[in-house]
């Protein structure tokens, strides 16, 4: 008795899966597969590939096939336990991605099968073959829109843009300033500031081959290039070059970006959206009380959820797509990576080195 009743979760999972291939079959798609992770800890031990279920939609619903999914540096912080935003367990990883329609509800009015959509709701676990999700929480973007770009239309260049729009009021000649400008956001924060026609002033360190770095971000469209230790010595503002910035973006932390802060206009921003350097940021008196300068955070999470169905939000997905279908706004450098093989994107992704910031993204089938 004990032997058959151990047999039917067996036969039951066997049945379930025949169910799913059947599927998927007439969807004509290969068997659905995730990622899934049941405990925080280090990626590499606690993600693993499961089978996946598919379903029919409901009548406010869509099947879609992901494309490609990105591996984000929070998205390694999630499954860490590291990052504020906490999905429940087990969790299936990832919060952007692109994919394309497969089937589509009963109501649902404004896509067909074949449309490509990002998904817009954070933590729905992108890092899976197939996802059954509401029509409202999709947005379908135009297939001449590159995968990769759409792949990550959510976060570094949404992020890049409400930075840019929402602490000051910039015009055509202001400048910003900004460190980890090699990150994937800072190459965002170059590309708009030239479209817009504002000046950058980009912050990074020093490296074997530094000049070939300024090449690539001034070929982008930065102003002017400086390494930490330039930064500390330049002449730039005092020369008149370039107007004293009206706007500090800091990724770094620690004296980075107290070196940064030292070069704003009176009563200017710095927005800290990360800390790479892991090190505090320290606001000198001084710069408080006789320069009155603003020390603000950003969390593009945070204004997701709050903007969920504003104006606002749908307004700057249209100006980004516009700018990156017109050639105005290009990806990062990146590099695909088959599903299957994740881990190489989860090493990868945790040992970030290189002269640029390099994006790895999952490729599905």
């Amino acid at each position: 008795m004990t032997k058959l009743y151990t047999k039917v979760p067996l036969l039951t999972n066997f049945i379930k899966n025949i169910a799913m291939t059947s599927y998927a079959k007439r969807l004509n798609c290969t068997a659905p597969q995730k990622l899934l992770y049941s405990e925080y800890g280090d990626p590499l031990k606690v993600v693993n590939l499961s089978p996946a279920e598919l379903r029919d939609p409901q009548p406010d619903e869509v099947v879609v096939k992901l494309l490609v999914a990105p591996v984000n540096p929070a998205d390694i912080n999630t499954i860490q336990g590291k990052y504020p935003s906490k999905p429940a367990l087990p969790a299936v990883p990832g919060n952007e991605g692109v994919g394309q329609v497969i089937k589509v509800g009963a109501n649902v009015k404004d896509l067909v099968e074949g449309d490509h959509v990002v998904p817009l709701r954070q933590n729905l676990g992108t890092w899976q073959t197939h996802l059954v999700l509401s029509k409202d929480i999709v947005l379908k973007v135009p297939q001449k829109l590159g995968v990769i770009e759409a792949a990550t239309l959510t976060v570094n260049p949404c992020t890049a843009y409400r930075m840019l729009r929402d602490f000051t009021e910039l015009k055509p000649g202001d400048s910003v300033i900004q460190n980890g400008s090699n990150s994937a956001c800072g190459q965002y924060i170059i590309q708009i500031c030239r479209s817009w026609g504002i000046r950058t002033i980009n912050i990074i360190r020093d490296r074997p081959n530094v000049s070939d770095l300024k090449a690539y971000l001034t070929n982008l469209g930065a102003t002017h290039v400086l390494t930490e230790e330039e930064l500390r010595t330049t002449y730039i503002f005092k020369s008149g070059q370039i107007n004293k910035p009206k706007l500090a973006l800091n990724c770094v932390g620690g004296k980075n970006a107290l070196e940064c802060s030292r070069h704003l206009q009176n009563g200017s921003p710095m927005v800290t959206y990360g800390g790479m350097s892991r090190e505090p940021l320290s606001v000198p008196t001084a710069a408080l009380i006789f320069k009155d300068l603003q020390f603000r955070g950003f969390w593009m999470t945070r204004w997701s959820e709050k903007n969920a169905t504003s104006i606002d939000r749908f307004e700057m997905y249209s100006e980004l797509i516009s700018m990156m279908t017109s050639n105005e706004l290009h990806g990062p450098s990146y590099e695909l990576v088959d599903f299957h093989n994740y881990k190489e994107a989860l090493i990868n992704t945790l040992t970030i080195k290189g002269m640029i910031g390099k994006k790895y993204l999952l490729k599905f089938d």
